[in-house]
């Protein structure tokens, strides 16, 4: 060839080669979710975390540990102004725990005290025990029939995929021990809140009610609940005698703390994108399910993003503190920061594949909203509520008005694992876990590079 047609060629290959459109923000975010189908970061966060730390009750010295692993994790991975916003918060403490039936038929139950319950003598007490089918025929109970006596509330709780019977069927746990205080009740021994046929108790928090006395408050296991309700049965007119001990104790005033980390904006006075998890877990396993697996879902697919470039506004990761027994760090952490955030996000739901996308957000983000849509559809996740969004940590935020988005994760086997014995990281499907970084990827890929105002929402009415 010539040199003059060969600089000419390349003249043409160069003008060429500027002329090339770059990616569109749908593009980046389709590149990006299919890359993260090969993840290995949100395991290997969850696997450290319930390795290294374990359980980790909030306000306790794990938990204290876990903070410090994530800080040194969180930067390690590359995240920048890493930092732990601590807070005071009163702290429960499980004991001892023992049940069986004396009379008329003598076995031991296998149950577990619901967060915040009071305690037995350390000898223990034995009282009658007296049955009923749901919270409902509890509450309309004259108060002389369960003086004194210990009350078993059962319930059918069944599996639905968005969770949606935890509402319902928690009011047993939330406000039973309450109620059964009221009602001059010795003790209160429930059906877990949970969906499996283990032996393994399901705990949780539950708050006394203003002016309420705590008593001893308990949740059997599903079989022991089910054979509870048999003997009932079969004893007839005679009285069925338990003999239960619970040990709790509260310790005081202790330190929790939120675990900040972000990937800096472009835009330093931007509205940042929130992507949230919460740290810390029940003591009873490791808490794999819930919820180190949405700690590593949620840095992992932050990484992702932060990777590839900066993008326009800053994405903060919080692993809030305290939300076993209370939501102590998203009440915190909203004190604190309030006004600073363009949408918010939280994978608080285990670790099986996101199937719906719902939102709560301005008309001027409904294109962003479509794109998200568009880029999640081949992950299998459909287009959920345009008018609804929430998240536990970031509910209150939620409520207030905060423009929102959940990714919403199969909850069909979630309530045969949380709370329980059986909260470890061989629950994990890796294959799910990764399907979840590419959704949160591509979510936070487009809300943290649209450049539109997603609120602020009105308040949502209770």
């Amino acid at each position: 060839m010539k040199k003059p047609i060969f600089i000419a060629a390349l003249a043409l290959l160069s003008s060429t080669a500027v002329a090339v459109t770059p990616a569109t923000p749908l593009k980046t975010a389709e590149m990006l979710r299919d890359a993260a189908l090969k993840d290995d970061v949100a395991f290997d966060i969850t696997e450290g975390l319930t390795t290294e730390v374990g359980q980790r009750m909030a306000g306790t010295e794990a938990e204290a540990r876990a903070r410090d692993w994530a800080v040194a994790k969180l930067k390690s991975l590359g995240f920048k102004n890493v930092r732990v916003e601590t807070f005071d918060m009163p702290v429960w403490v499980r004991g001892e725990e023992k049940a069986e039936i004396v009379a008329p038929f003598p076995q031991k139950l296998t149950l577990a005290a619901l967060g915040n319950s009071g305690a037995t003598p350390p000898e223990g007490l034995r009282a009658e025990v007296i049955g009923f089918d749901s919270l409902a025929e509890f509450q309309a109970a004259h108060d002389a029939l369960v003086k004194g006596k210990i009350v078993f509330v059962s319930h059918g709780m069944v599996p639905t995929q968005d969770g949606s019977g935890y509402g319902y069927y928690g009011a047993a746990r939330r406000q039973g021990p309450s109620i059964a205080s009221r009602k001059g009740a010795a003790a209160i021994v429930i059906r877990s809140i949970g969906t499996d046929h283990h032996r393994n108790p399901h705990t949780g928090v539950q708050s006394w009610a203003e002016g309420v006395t705590p008593i001893p408050a308990a949740a059997l296991s599903i079989p022991d609940a089910e054979q509870l309700q048999r003997i009932l049965k079969r004893a007839g007119n005679r009285p069925v005698t338990m003999h239960l001990t619970l040990t709790p104790r509260n310790i005081g005033i202790q330190q929790s703390g939120n675990v900040i980390a972000e990937v800096p904006g472009r835009d330093p006075k931007a509205p940042v994108v929130l992507a949230a998890c919460h740290l810390d877990s029940w003591d009873l396993a490791t808490g794999a399910f819930d919820d180190a697996a949405g700690c590593g879902i949620t840095a992992a697919a932050a990484k992702r993003v932060m990777d590839h470039g900066q993008p326009l506004r800053t994405i903060r990761v919080v692993w809030f503190g305290a939300e076993e027994v209370g939501l102590f760090g998203g009440l915190d952490y909203m004190r604190k920061h309030p006004n600073e955030h363009a949408v918010i996000a939280e994978s608080d739901f285990g670790a099986d594949r996101v199937w719906r996308f719902d939102s709560r957000v301005a008309q001027t983000a409904q294109p962003v909203v479509q794109d998200i849509a568009r880029a999640l559809a081949p992950l299998g996740i459909a287009q959920g509520f345009t008018d609804q969004a929430g998240g536990s940590d970031i509910g209150p935020m939620a409520a207030s008005g905060v423009p929102t988005m959940e990714l919403q994760q199969d909850g069909t086997r979630y309530f045969d694992i949380h709370h329980t014995p059986d909260d470890t990281l061989d629950k994990i499907d890796p294959e799910q876990l990764r399907q979840n970084v590419a959704a949160w990827t591509a979510m936070l890929s487009l809300t943290s590079n649209a450049a539109v105002e997603f609120g602020p929402m009105p308040p949502v009415q209770r």
